[in-house]
């Protein structure tokens, strides 16, 4: 386990492996699983799981279907677009104001972020990419102040990397480090025009991977 896992609550920690799990598709669209499964794949507690559950659901991952179990949310490649439809404007929103009022403790963390891209686009390493994305989401979320802006845009940010996982080419990682490298240098050079600037092309490019015909189930 990471140490910034150790550090987080424990209905965190389960929400986090969860929501890795969906994400990379290790639970898959449309799956039905219930309670204990998920409580196995985790190895964590009742409550814990329960609450990540909960959460999920919220975010529109999961749905809980009374003594049906749990069902994982379908992909739909119609969905993507209209994630990206709602994202792009909260997202230039939180980068104009990071810009604006971020921290020099939160300009370190962004650059963490970075550098951890640049060594998953180094090595291919797709895991490595993903954790550096939801450190970025975390940090884009708290720099700038605004929490409204920050709840509604982590779950599109988490339906994303869904779709980012299932429909990147193989070079994927290299092109979508340049575009969030891009966000993070306007946000560290304190230039909010740039930042909301590069907050669209992020979503840009995300949309030049949304398909044009359905998915496979």
């Amino acid at each position: 386990m990471s140490a910034s896992l150790q550090s987080e609550s424990l209905a965190e920690q389960a929400y986090r492996t969860l929501e890795l799990m969906v994400v990379t598709l290790v639970l898959e669209p449309n799956m039905v699983v219930n309670e204990r499964t998920l409580i196995e794949l985790t190895g964590m507690g009742r409550t814990p799981v329960r609450e990540a559950i909960q959460r999920l659901a919220w975010e529109g991952l999961m749905e809980v279907r009374p003594r049906s179990g749990i069902a994982i949310t379908p992909l739909d490649p119609k969905d993507f677009t209209k994630v990206l439809d709602a994202r792009e404007g909260v997202e230039q929103v939180l980068a104009r104001d990071a810009a604006r009022l971020a921290t020099p403790r939160d300009h370190a963390r962004f650059q963490v972020a970075a550098d951890a891209m640049r060594d998953a686009t180094r090595n291919g390493d797709v895991g490595k990419f993903l954790d550096a994305d939801k450190a970025l989401d975390a940090v884009l979320g708290q720099a700038g102040g605004n929490v409204f802006a920050a709840r509604l845009a982590a779950p599109l940010q988490t339906h994303s990397r869904r779709f980012w996982f299932r429909l990147k080419p193989d070079d994927g990682i290299a092109a979508s480090t340049d575009a969030h490298i891009g966000l993070i240098e306007a946000i560290i050079a304190r230039t909010p025009t740039n930042a909301m600037a590069a907050a669209a092309d992020l979503i840009r490019h995300l949309r030049t991977l949304a398909p044009s015909s359905t998915l496979k189930r």
